[in-house]
């Protein structure tokens, strides 16, 4: 039940969606928790992370297009954020925001909990903000044989060299130990191919 106690946690993107929103205000209520989830947009990304400290909003989710140019406004960079320099996290304690990625941080926790062969061979599908956060994880965590394959030509190779990597522009003839998939097939739970190759 909402009171005056009830706090509010939030996410910003430039398309707010209701699986977030649905999600959050679930888990809240089956943990008993007193706090609501709303999804915003806006077109003023420094006074909306104003707003976000001046009105005591617990926690902020952030999306694109604003995970790297809401960090000149951000109190404490941690370094899952400077790993990749990109934020989809913001925790305000009494005033003070702290922002993180928790991509990068649940990556880095699957190579350790998996124990990954450093060894291994690796092909990143994708060079989008997710794949940043596969890349930089791998790439701080000591793999050295990892490849790029994305078909933006051009964010895949910027994504590549970034980290001293290879851009690769075909799967065929490729072998790897580890395959990762960072691309949207998959998210909308439609009969898409699974074959990396191919477009949904």
């Amino acid at each position: 039940m909402l009171n005056k106690d009830t706090q509010l946690c939030m996410s910003l993107s430039g398309r707010p969606g209701n699986f977030g929103t649905q999600f959050h205000n679930y888990l809240y209520q089956k943990l008993g928790l007193n706090f609501i989830y709303k999804a915003f947009t806006t077109n003023d990304i420094e006074h909306a992370v104003k707003g976000v400290r001046a009105l005591g909003i617990r926690g902020c989710a952030v999306s694109m297009p604003f995970k790297e140019s809401c960090m000149p406004f951000l109190d404490e960079i941690s370094p899952s954020a400077q790993a990749i320099e990109s934020v989809n996290t913001i925790v305000n304690d009494n005033g003070f925001l702290r922002a993180y990625n928790t991509d990068y941080i649940a990556i880095v926790k699957l190579i350790d909990k998996y124990q990954l062969d450093k060894n291994d061979s690796v092909i990143v599908h994708g060079s989008g903000g997710m794949a940043k956060a596969v890349v930089a994880a791998f790439k701080n965590s000591g793999f050295e044989n990892v490849k790029i394959f994305a078909r933006n030509e051009k964010t895949g190779n910027y994504l590549a060299a970034l980290y001293g990597y290879d851009y690769i522009n075909s799967l065929d003839n490729q072998n790897a130990d580890i395959l990762i998939n960072v691309t949207p097939i998959g998210m909308a739970l439609k009969k898409y191919s699974i074959s990396p190759s191919q477009k949904p």
